[in-house]
């Protein structure tokens, strides 16, 4: 690393300790757990997982895991690119030092097209379809009461409409990613090989 470079890459290093302290503070001061902004993130985090506990079919648990942690890394990977370049963000947060929103990624949104995945799984229907209404009620639905509430703030001219096209494409490409797992495995015990 030459002299320049060096110097720029002390220079990123400092400007992102002082907007994590400057991040803390805000947090500390505006989204701590005594708001009960800091409780609905909370909540959106810990009911999904319960309910997922109750209902999810043990016997395809790994399946519909694996689909679930899919569409929670693909979510992570949209939700953090949006946040980072201000297409979106969220003035309150339930752990402060990560940019995205952990109860919608990690939790909400996952579980929910788990439990979709499942009942389609068993009652032989278009996933395709199914996804598109809950991408459309997860966007012009959940959304614009988040906004309202001012959880979500969006930017740069993104719309619902955008936020739409981002959970369809996850839905989208977390099936696939799991079609091809399910491909290699079923070609596996096809071949027989381990």
């Amino acid at each position: 690393m030459n002299a320049e470079q060096w110097k720029q890459f002390e220079q990123l290093k400092e400007v992102q300790e002082q907007l994590r302290t400057k991040g803390m503070d805000y947090w500390a001061t505006y989204s701590n757990i005594d708001t009960w902004q800091f409780w609905v993130n909370v909540l959106m985090f810990i009911i999904p997982l319960v309910i997922l506990y109750f209902f999810i079919d043990r016997k395809r648990a790994f399946l519909l895991g694996f689909f679930g942690y899919s569409h929670h890394i693909i979510a992570i990977y949209f939700d953090g690119f949006a946040t980072r370049y201000g297409f979106w963000e969220y003035p309150y947060k339930f752990i402060p030092f990560l940019p995205n929103n952990i109860g919608l990624d990690t939790s909400l949104i996952p579980v929910v097209y788990i439990l979709l995945y499942q009942w389609l799984l068993k009652n032989g229907k278009n996933y395709y379809l199914y996804a598109i209404i809950v991408s459309a009620i997860f966007s012009f639905v959940l959304k614009p009461i988040l906004v309202t509430f001012d959880l979500v703030q969006l930017s740069k001219g993104t719309t619902f409409f955008h936020l739409f096209l981002v959970y369809v494409l996850g839905a989208v490409l977390a099936k696939w990613l799991t079609n091809v797992f399910i491909y290699f495995e079923k070609d596996a015990k096809g071949s027989g090989t381990k």
